[in-house]
């Protein structure tokens, strides 16, 4: 049952212009394309509110507090700190990296938080690392290789086609359609493309023909892996490969956008069915996930799951990807939201109780 009286605090950081918000002076009509939804999406700052509204319908205090990349704000906050914390952050002065060390902030300071630890959050953006991690537990992934530098021999030993992206960002930066490479001078040209955007390190891994799949997992003790989403690429045009790119997922303003469909409850056989909740449920463990987590996944045709990705504390947008899944299993935003918090209030650390002063201690103070 809710804790009534709970107070959450939605933090988040937010400090650059919105881009969604400079969409919604853009004409449809100049396109070049009919869209298929909407391109005046929810500004980020949107998103948010309706978290803290959906929290409070769930029976929670909640307020949003926006860091701004100033670390007073979040001393100020562990000061008088909330009986939660839902953790949004996703990076902190401009560098993903530090998203990790928000979350181990609150950790010294004892406030709980929702989502993933330090660990899990760090490791989750070193792809290759979290591809070893899962590896060394018997997880599948493609086969790959992490470059440090713009070459790679004519003998790499990985099997076209591949896919080159980079290893330390996150939702979808870098993947494109052109990221889909089928011989050596266009891996050539793309690893050189990639470098000269993102820095090393690159990851360069096979590429899974076959199905796309998300899985939301949530829980800790006995995580619950809820309905499958499985991407329809149907509609793309002939010239983009079947991916989940930048632009597919992030900007309306793009064809793919519009082009790419979700089906959830994704239409599995009962051994693919299995296969895929195995393979979720072991990167989950592997990469010591907290609360919940989407995780990527590609489906040969002969149901054999591999694991691209585990995303820790994902997308949390009403109807979208994680929140999808949720809702096909019955639950309404607030409730999915509410679960959540739940998870993170359990670890509450426990009131200190004060000490009782002893014989010698109560004289001293007595004079």
């Amino acid at each position: 049952m809710t804790d009534t009286s709970a107070r959450v605090v939605v933090l988040f950081n937010h400090v650059d212009e919105d881009e969604y918000e400079k969409i919604r002076h853009v004409d449809p009509s100049t396109l070049g394309f009919e869209p298929e939804y909407d391109i005046h999406v929810a500004t980020v700052m949107e998103e948010y509110g309706e978290v803290v509204k959906a929290l409070r319908r769930a029976g929670f205090k909640a307020r949003a507090v926006n860091l701004r990349d100033d670390i007073k704000v979040l001393q100020r906050l562990v000061r008088r700190p909330p009986d939660v914390v839902f953790n949004m952050v996703e990076h902190f002065r401009d560098d993903p990296e530090l998203e990790s060390d928000v979350a181990g902030f609150l950790d010294l300071h004892q406030v709980a938080y929702t989502g993933s630890p330090p660990f899990a959050l760090s490791l989750c953006r070193r792809k290759g690392l979290a591809k070893h991690v899962m590896l060394a537990q018997g997880v599948p992934t493609p086969r790959y290789r992490i470059l440090l530098d713009a070459k790679i021999p004519r003998r790499h030993g990985l099997h076209y086609p591949l896919i080159v992206k980079p290893s330390r960002e996150d939702a979808s930066a870098g993947v494109e359609r052109e990221s889909v490479v089928y011989d050596y001078p266009g891996l050539l040209a793309r690893i050189e493309h990639v470098f000269e955007d993102y820095g090393p390190p690159i990851l360069v891994e096979e590429f899974i023909e076959g199905r796309e799949l998300h899985v939301a997992v949530w829980g800790n003790d006995e995580p619950e892996v809820l309905p499958i989403i499985e991407f329809d690429f149907s509609d793309l045009p002939a010239d983009v490969p079947n991916i989940i790119s930048y632009d597919a997922k992030w900007n309306p303003l793009k064809e793919e956008f519009h082009r790419v469909f979700t089906v959830c409850p994704a239409r599995l056989s009962k051994r693919a069915l299995r296969r895929v909740r195995q393979a979720a449920l072991a990167a989950y463990h592997a990469t010591g996930c907290r609360d919940y987590a989407r995780l990527d996944l590609r489906l040969t045709k002969q149901d054999h799951p591999f694991v691209l990705e585990v995303n820790p504390n994902p997308d949390l947008t009403e109807g979208v990807s994680f929140m999808e899944a949720a809702e096909q299993e019955g639950y309404e935003f607030e409730d999915a939201l509410r679960i959540i918090t739940e998870l993170a209030l359990g670890r509450m650390p426990e009131p200190e109780e004060p000490e009782e002063p002893s014989e010698s201690t109560a004289s001293a103070e007595g004079g």
